[in-house]
């Protein structure tokens, strides 16, 4: 089995989790797939573009981030089989204000705008695959939302530490004090805090 073999099966496992596809609706899409490499420090989407394209990361990670007076604040992560898309734009079709960045060399298996809107007319699990995974970016931006409203920074990092332990093994910790909106030092010693119990 070829590595690009190997990356496709494990994609239509991963959209089989979100949505009741069967063989045909997966062999209907496969054809127009494309397997992109990113080096490390490239972008999937840069801000003023139109993203066109979702990603399924088959290998390497992903951060997603804007700009606030010229420093870098970081809204997610993305990596090993999860997608990756800067959705408003996506869905728009309107210019981005994030850009995706590759913090790893990284592979994607890519589809565009063109073709999953060519499978809603095809089939109606294709378009439930669609609606579910836009349920789910809603939630995740709204509970972002809500974290900064009602919740510390030490509780930020509690929540992150237990539902994406992986980020802390992979993303390096200047990233991650962004995305939890707290500096770099605070980070740390909250850290050596739960460190010492």
């Amino acid at each position: 089995m070829s590595q690009s073999e190997f990356n496709f099966n494990i994609y239509k496992e991963t959209v089989r989790r979100i949505a009741p596809l069967t063989d045909a609706d997966c062999d209907m899409f496969i054809p127009h797939l494309k397997i992109k490499q990113y080096a490390k420090g490239t972008h999937f989407v840069a801000e003023g573009q139109i993203s066109n394209e979702i990603g399924f990361i088959s290998k390497g990670a992903f951060r997603i981030y804007y700009l606030v007076d010229g420093k870098e604040v970081n809204g997610n992560f993305f990596f090993e089989n999860e997608f990756v898309v800067e959705y408003q734009s996506f869905l728009l079709q309107c210019p981005s204000k994030y850009y995706i960045q590759a913090m790893e060399d990284s592979e994607v298996i890519t589809f565009t705008s063109v073709q999953l809107h060519n499978n809603y007319n095809l089939s109606q699990n294709w378009e439930r695959f669609g609606h579910i995974i836009a349920e789910k970016l809603f939630i995740d931006a709204t509970e972002r939302t809500e974290s900064f409203l009602f919740l510390t920074g030490e509780q930020r990092y509690l929540n992150l530490l237990k539902s994406r332990p992986k980020i802390f093994e992979r993303v390096p910790l200047y990233h991650i004090a962004s995305h939890l909106g707290i500096e770099r030092e605070s980070l740390s010693r909250l850290r050596k805090k739960i460190l010492k119990g």
